[in-house]
């Protein structure tokens, strides 16, 4: 049963930085995707960030240069590295692992975090 718990989520001003966590455990497949999401399940969530095995990462470009997705060595802490955050950041943001190769949408991941909201004021 793989588990992922978000935390470092606040409420900061705008043009400040904040840094996502996730941890991750009770998975053991080799080749893996991790990604970050924001907004509500009811209205279909952003795909945010993501993250491969090999460390190739995509972004959406609303956050592109200014969010850095990481993983640390044993893969089992996922971060986001936000700065320049604006009104538009504001969100729930989710940590999402699914096996295989990365792919956008929410509905490919069937692993998902409790959110941890991030507020720009």
């Amino acid at each position: 049963h793989v588990q992922l718990v978000e935390s470092g989520g606040g409420s900061v001003q705008a043009g400040g930085s904040l840094r996502l966590s996730c941890a991750a455990s009770g998975y053991t497949y080799n080749r893996n995707c991790m990604a970050w999401f924001r907004g509500v399940p009811e209205k279909g969530r952003e795909g945010v960030a993501t993250i491969d095995s090999d460390g190739g990462t995509t972004y959406a470009d609303s956050v592109k240069g200014r969010f850095t997705i990481s993983h640390d060595k044993n893969r089992r802490t996922l971060y986001l590295e936000m700065s320049e955050l604006n009104g538009e950041d504001t969100g729930m943001y989710y940590c999402a692992a699914k096996s295989g190769p990365c792919y956008r949408g929410e509905r490919f991941y069937n692993n998902w975090g409790q959110g941890t909201q991030v507020t720009v004021s």
